[in-house]
Order: structure tokens, then C-alpha cells, then sequence
């Protein structure tokens, strides 16, 4: 046995860009035998194999198991050949969107890093603000005793009934009413929200200040009065909602007490209202 009509199985190995476990693999679950055995019981293969090993590589890469290939060699029909290809094209468009969106998550949570790499965290702004596409949600319901982790539970099933394909896996921020920031009382949001580019709704342009601080979830207090302050001091008076996010939070930061908060409240100058 040998020649040029028959290969080793190293030698077919390497011609078909595969390796001697994979072809042994394939003859003993029955995928793929060689074209004949010696005395020596050595495996011998033909050239004309390589069609075979081709088609399941191919299958592969298509997301098929071993078992299915062999279920699909065993019973092949150009009908049912079609009918597992389109089912394959169906997983990977799948497959595709949810890598779309995890793509898209990914890069959210990427900016949210480096819009505040050398941010002034002691230093308070104000200035004008872009609008920047978020899923908002509802007016939170804290009546009958419910609290901020009620509203944020109502928050989820409201918008994964309203946008049933949306990644919900963006981080949840707090809006304040321009009322309630008057009033100082920030505890409880009025509304959750998703930075999502995806989102229908708005965070409107304008003037914003901002300011930053650390703590953990809802330990921005201290910062509300530093912008309050800030505000009043230098002409301006608040005029719209304040936005309250994380983007230094548990994604990349191990102390709980230590998140970077960033706020920010719609300003105008006085008098211009």
C-alpha cells in the first residue's frame, strides 16, 4: 500500500489541513473511514476523501455537531440538504444580531470609560450639552409603601414588554424632576433610564452643570448641593431635569463606595426664562 494514489494518515492529515486526532476522531464515530487499511493495519487515504473532510469543515463552521453532520451524510437528499442549510442561515442570523447588540453594549460601556478618563472630579462646569438618544421610563409608582427597588423591578418589565428585542443589560441611571431637585430631595428618582443609543427618547440639549463625585448608588447628595450652590453663585438657576449616572460602576470598579458619580442639571441664565 502506498504510492501516489494513497496517503498516511499524517500525510492526508496535512493535505487536508486537519490533524491525525481529528481524522482518527472521524473514523471511529463512522463520519469519515479511509479509503483502506494495510496488513499493518495502518489507515490509507485517497485523495478523493478531501471532499468529504472539505464538506465537514464546512458544516462546521455552519454550526453543526459532529452527530448532525454524520445524520446529514447518512440521509443526504438535495431536500433535506436545503432544508439544514436554511435552518444553519436562521442560527446565524441570530447569532449576528445578538452580536450586533453586544457590539453595540460593549462600545456604551467603553465610552462611558473614556468620556471621564481625565475628567476634573472636584470641578463643577457648565456648558452646552449635545442630546443624546436614552429609553426612559415611566413615572416611578412609590405609593402603597413601594420603594426605588419596586420602581426599578417596574422599570425592567415595562420597557422589556415595550421593546422585547432591546439589550437590557445597559446600566440604569436616575432622573430627577426640576421640582424635586428645587425641593432638594434627590433620594428617590422620578424616572429610570437607559443611556442607549438605540432609545427613542432624549436627554434634550442644553446647557448642563456638571459635577462629580464618589460613593455608591444614591450617594450623590453632597455633589447636588456643591451644583446647587455652584448655579446660584455664577448666574444661572436650573431649568429642566437632573440626570444622575455611574460611569466608573461595578463594570470596572471592585469597592461599592467608590463609583464615579457624574450629575447633571438643565441650566439657562437668569432671566432668560
Amino acid at each position: 500500500m502506498g504510492g501516489s494514489s494513497f496517503f498516511t494518515v499524517n500525510e492526508f492529515a496535512k493535505i487536508s489541513r486537519t490533524t491525525k486526532d481529528t481524522l482518527l476522531h472521524y473514523d471511529r464515530i463512522g463520519l469519515l473511514s479511509p479509503e483502506a487499511r494495510g496488513d499493518n493495519k495502518y489507515r490509507y487515504y485517497s485523495i478523493r476523501l478531501l471532499a468529504g473532510v472539505n464538506v465537514i469543515r464546512t458544516m462546521q463552521r455552519l454550526g453543526m455537531t459532529l452527530e448532525e453532520i454524520k445524520e446529514l451524510r447518512d440521509q443526504r437528499t438535495p431536500e433535506l440538504t436545503e432544508k439544514m442549510f436554511k435552518h444553519q442561515i436562521e442560527k446565524i442570523d441570530e447569532r449576528i444580531d445578538e452580536w450586533i447588540r453586544a457590539r453595540k453594549l460593549l462600545l456604551a460601556l467603553q465610552k462611558n470609560i473614556h468620556d471621564v478618563a481625565d475628567v476634573d472630579e472636584a470641578g463643577i462646569t457648565i456648558k452646552f450639552l449635545p442630546a443624546e438618544a436614552i429609553v426612559l421610563g415611566g413615572l416611578n409608582d412609590y405609593s402603597r409603601g413601594k420603594n426605588a427597588y419596586d420602581a426599578l423591578l417596574s422599570f425592567y418589565n415595562a420597557i422589556g414588554k415595550k421593546y422585547p428585542d432591546m439589550d437590557l443589560n445597559y446600566p440604569v441611571w436616575a432622573a430627577f424632576s426640576e421640582e424635586r431637585i428645587k425641593q432638594y430631595d434627590w433620594v428617590w428618582p422620578d424616572r429610570y433610564y437607559f443611556s442607549n443609543p438605540e432609545g427613542d427618547d432624549r436627554r434634550p440639549a442644553g446647557l448642563y452643570a456638571t459635577g462629580y463625585t464618589r460613593g455608591g448608588y444614591g450617594g450623590g447628595g453632597l455633589l447636588y448641593r456643591r451644583l446647587l450652590a455652584y448655579i446660584a453663585d455664577n448666574g444661572f438657576e436650573v431649568c429642566g431635569n437632573a440626570y444622575e449616572e455611574y460611569p466608573l460602576n461595578e463594570m470596572c470598579i471592585t469597592d461599592e463606595n467608590n463609583y464615579l458619580i457624574r450629575v447633571m442639571i438643565a441650566v439657562r441664565e437668569k432671566g432668560q426664562g
